[in-house]
């Protein structure tokens, strides 16, 4: 039998039984609703939920990318299409959200439709591999090109980046969060590092990467960076698991939640988020 690659290792972490004998897009659909992603750093001393705390940062995101009514954006890990539609409600834009997972798919148009936005925001099943070029597309078809904490399931992030350089407009923007790794505390060497994201790689099928080196793949791929932000620069990266959900996590998702909350604990994990410019 082949081993399956990683790509097609994260599509069946998500549409097969996985952690807790479930896929994981039902495991987090379930616990997290539809929106899965971070949100602003102090999110918890504010006193905002987690939704709340993720739209205030996608807010802050299509806001710098300058979106604005009419633009037409893809979305690289729509997921269940819970951040696509807020960002579509608040710029006016229309959205193309793709996943390699039609599970996550079919929920995502259902979402959409309850929103009532399904007229500007659609979603699309698209293959593993078809990141490395987003050949479905012609080259200059978008405004922007976005993802939130998709990316780090991918090896070839180089090509990625590369792929959304070149379905851009010229001045089309490339922006996101992801998940990150960094020297935190007693953690500074890439050794050190490693032994606490290791298990978290292998737990949710991921290359977690860095703030500088998601940087310097879109410099690479032709872009101009404006923003490469550490959301939570000096600080643990907690908030988006509130202390009631905890225990659900820890039935259903034991060992996954466990590595996390180590290197969240340690100081390694964080988000980062970027804005880069496709020359004129």
């Amino acid at each position: 039998m082949c081993e399956l690659t990683a790509e097609e290792r994260a599509t069946k972490f998500y549409d097969s039984a996985a952690e807790g004998g479930e896929g994981a897009g039902e495991l987090f659909k379930t616990l997290m609703g539809r929106e899965w992603s971070h949100g602003i750093e102090g999110a918890e001393r504010q006193g905002v939920t987690p939704e709340q705390a993720a739209y205030a940062l996608k807010e802050r995101l299509v806001t710098k990318a300058g979106i604005e009514p009419g633009d037409h954006v893809l979305e690289f890990g729509a997921g269940v299409g819970g951040g696509t539609i807020s960002m579509a409600q608040m710029t006016g834009a229309h959205f193309v959200g793709i996943s390699s997972s039609d599970c996550l798919s079919r929920d995502a148009r259902a979402n959409a439709q309850e929103a009532g936005v399904a007229d500007r925001v659609s979603f699309l099943t698209v293959g593993p591999f078809e990141y490395r070029t987003l050949a479905a597309w012609a080259p200059g078809s978008f405004d922007a090109v976005c993802f939130s904490e998709s990316v780090c399931h991918l090896p070839r992030k180089d090509l990625f980046m590369k792929a959304a350089y070149s379905r851009l407009k010229p001045g089309g923007v490339l922006f996101g969060l992801d998940w990150i790794k960094r020297p935190f505390g007693a953690y500074q060497t890439p050794q050190q590092i490693e032994t606490i994201i290791a298990p978290v790689c292998d737990h949710f099928r991921l290359t977690v990467g860095t703030l500088s080196g998601y940087a310097d793949l879109m410099r690479d791929a032709g872009f101009t960076v404006s923003e490469a932000v550490d959301e939570f620069a000096g600080v643990e990266c907690w908030g988006s698991t509130p202390e009631d959900d905890r225990p659900a996590w820890l039935e259903r998702a034991r060992d996954m939640k466990q590595a996390l909350d180590a290197a969240r604990s340690a100081g390694v994990f964080s988000i980062g988020w970027w804005i880069a410019t496709k020359p004129e």
